[in-house]
């Protein structure tokens, strides 16, 4: 069909007179107010202060527990106190050309603009200093059109009346960094134990750099990116000719450390100081708390609302986890720490955490993990990722449930027999990280899903995540609740997963892990975990109810009851014998250990309660050798051990139900191709080659040669992880 000759050219006008004029005009006359000096009407009043009224945290049986509130802001800071490196750090890391603009930076304005029309988003970025004190100082601080164009006005209005230097001193003086610290004088208190007048370069740039997202930057729970940001001031106050290359030089090398965290790194660091929580008891889990109520709330709300917080931790649990975990790292050092997170999978509910060995020397909660940056509060229906646990941990082969639940789903059973070779190359990989070796480099010959699963094959669950899909792996672990693992398959740098992801090669936290696994326990339902049952503002009034949330399906029950079938018989012969507390039919789980013994886990889950324990090194991955009496530390050593030693204590006296016996899976047609197909058809480390009646186990001639003994921590004289001369092949994969 063709169109008349003159449509074009009507289109070109309509558009033009009904989009472009008005955008023109709107954006003249907004310059004119802005930048042009015409008389404008006084500057409203400031808001009133926020009284300063104190958040009580209480335990499930009503005992107060912690309290929090802001740092003491009454700390005097005059303008002169203020040092000229912090003052250009600020400036460097948030609002380049202050010194230069009116109020609004138009390029800036612009740049944002535009992002966030590509990026589908409201609005993003652009404010200004004095906007952002606006912001504060005038506004409500909701992320709407109207308000930032008001809050571009003010910050107009702000510059004819006050000079530059007085707007940045107030804007310093009230700004927010974490931990309930507002303004600089105070966080110069809280971080660094000295005024502001006697911050050095390297503090000033850690300081500016958590301007953006304090609770999530904040060194005390993530040094990392704590450092990473100090390290990005540093090199734009360099790029903008602030500080000499020598100056540069010096700062950057007095890396962020954390004091009581260790040993002090050689020569001079940023030295950050212990919080000091109002919370004489529990302090990982009122940590917790905090973490979770200012990801629903914000920092206001937390630390100057008055909020009265009623938590789900139970007491007696609380005790019991922190004296197991005391009792398995004694006789170890830091930086050597375990972390234990319990959760009741019935409600969400989380009855217990341990971040590590002492909050008093490291406020890097363990037991918590590391959440995209985002402006935005968590639905209530949706698990709240918490951060605080630095950059979290690879969980190794506990990750494995996750690709199974996908197997389920897509209709590959657990009775789907693959060949398991002890090494596999992933298809059309190559390089570093493309080929998987079984423990011990054994092969199993062809198994099941449930014998691969017991028995933690890797090269099997290498090939199912290729049938799966690691994007829909992926997905399902965040739908469980792994809430660090991206549902569209993405690492933070955009890349995608690689196959590994099946392997626990993606850092997860212990918190995400209980809840996960919870998800299994409870036939596909989930309750997100969370460790506040209700919150009450200060007038007493009910703003948070979690005692009486509906849960949402989130997997089918066929699949999850599958998981768990298939996770029990971990425990009943597989590599978390160590974790047996006398009810096989009640009790499933999964071992992981990451690459060169650097983390190890086992997550595990009855009916009525889930619990993931963590063990590993605080500062950095490295090997876990001859920790304890046990040479190399699986998840099935000292892990499984801890879980089990908590679980009986915790279980005692608690009547709970077995399993239920599980629907079978329904079979894709696509994953039928006969009722058996054998492994002659297929080459070594193939696809699967089997569905409907399993073959048998394969059967290994006796093993002459003695394999090492090593005795579990705590388990009865002559318990062993491994056993010598007639082990069958399955027997020596050690727990993992």
């Amino acid at each position: 069909m063709k169109l008349p000759p003159r449509l074009p050219q009507a289109v070109a006008v309509f558009v033009t007179v009904t989009i472009v004029l008005p955008l023109v005009t709107a954006g003249t006359a907004l310059g004119a107010i802005l930048f042009l000096p015409l008389p404008t009407p006084p500057l409203p009043d400031p808001k009133p202060g926020v009284d300063s009224r104190v958040t009580h945290i209480l335990a499930a049986n009503g005992t107060e527990i912690g309290i929090l509130r802001k740092f003491e802001t009454s700390i005097p800071v005059q303008p002169g106190d203020i040092p000229e490196v912090l003052k250009q750090a600020v400036i460097s890391e948030e609002d380049r050309r202050f010194y230069s603009h009116r109020g609004v930076d138009i390029k800036a304005a612009i740049r944002a603009f535009w992002a966030d029309l590509s990026g589908g988003e409201t609005l993003q970025g652009g404010s200004t200093i004095t906007q952002q004190y606006v912001k504060n100082a005038y506004t409500t601080g909701e992320r709407t059109l109207a308000r930032k164009l008001r809050e571009a006005l003010l910050a107009s209005k702000l510059e004819r009346k006050l000079s530059k230097d007085e707007i940045l001193y107030r804007y310093l003086d009230n700004i927010y960094l974490g931990g309930g610290a507002y303004g600089v004088g105070a966080a110069a208190q809280s971080y660094f134990k000295k005024p502001v007048s006697q911050l050095t370069l390297s503090e000033s740039a850690m300081l500016a750099g958590l301007i953006s997202s304090p609770s999530t930057d904040e060194p005390r729970s993530n040094p990392v990116r704590a450092e990473q940001k100090r390290q990005a001031v540093l090199r734009k106050m360099l790029d903008q000719n602030r500080i000499s290359n020598a100056q540069y030089t010096e700062a950057l090398e007095q890396r962020v450390f954390l004091v009581g965290s260790g040993t002090p790194p050689e020569g001079r660091a940023t030295l950050v100081q212990p919080l000091e929580l109002q919370s004489a008891t529990y302090p990982y889990f009122v940590d917790a708390v905090r973490r979770y109520l200012i990801a629903r709330f914000g920092d206001d709300l937390v630390y100057r609302g008055g909020l009265r917080v009623e938590t789900s931790l139970d007491v007696k649990m609380q005790a019991e986890a922190e004296a197991t975990v005391q009792d398995s790292l004694e006789g170890t050092d830091p930086p050597l720490e375990m972390a234990l997170v319990s959760t009741d999978p019935t409600t969400g509910l989380v009855k217990a955490i341990v971040g590590g060995r002492d909050f008093a020397t490291s406020q890097v909660n363990l037991a918590l993990g590391n959440c995209p940056v985002t402006d935005k509060a968590p639905a209530r229906d949706v698990p709240v990722c918490l951060s605080g646990g630095g950059t979290g941990r690879q969980p190794g082969s506990a990750f494995k449930p996750f690709t199974l639940a996908a197997a389920f789903d897509k209709g590959i059973g657990p009775d789907a027999v693959y060949s398991g070779p002890s090494s596999y190359t992933f298809p059309g990989c190559s390089g570093i990280g493309c080929t998987v070796h079984n423990v011990e480099s054994e092969s199993v010959g062809s198994t099941d899903l449930r014998g691969a699963t017991v028995h933690s094959v890797n090269t099997i669950y290498a090939q199912l995540i290729g049938n799966v899909g690691v994007q829909r792996t992926a997905e399902m672990a965040h739908r469980l609740g792994v809430t660090m693992i991206d549902p569209e398959g993405r690492l933070p740098s955009g890349e995608p997963y690689g196959p590994s992801l099946t392997l626990g090669a993606a850092e997860v936290s212990p918190y995400d892990m209980a809840a996960a696994f919870g998800v299994f326990a409870n036939h596909g339902v989930q309750f997100p975990a969370t460790p506040v049952a209700k919150v009450f503002d200060a007038d007493g009034k009910l703003v948070e109810d979690n005692t009486k949330r509906k849960g949402k399906l989130v997997i089918g029950p066929e699949i999850a009851d599958n998981v768990t079938d298939v996770l029990k018989g971990v425990i009943s012969g597989g590599t978390g014998r160590a974790a047996d507390i006398g009810r096989p039919d009640a009790e499933a789980g999964k071992t992981g250990t990451a690459e060169n013994f650097g983390d190890a886990w086992f997550v595990g889950f009855t009916p009525v309660l889930s619990t993931a324990v963590w063990m590993g090194y605080a500062d950095a991955p490295r090997p876990m050798n001859g920790i304890k009496g046990v040479g190399n530390v699986y998840g099935g050593t000292i892990p499984a051990k801890t879980w089990h030693n908590f679980m009986a204590e915790a279980l005692e006296g608690v009547d709970y139900p077995d399993f239920p016996a599980p629907a079978p899976i329904a079979t894709a047609d696509v994953f039928a191709p006969g009722n058996r197909r054998t492994p002659v058809s297929t080459p070594p480390g193939g696809p699967f080659v089997v569905l409907g009646p399993p073959l048998a186990p394969p059967i290994a001639p006796p093993i002459t040669t003695p394999q090492p003994v090593v005795t579990l921590p705590g388990a009865p004289p002559g318990q062993t992880s491994t056993t010598t001369s007639t082990t069958s092949l399955f027997n020596l994969f050690p727990p993992n």
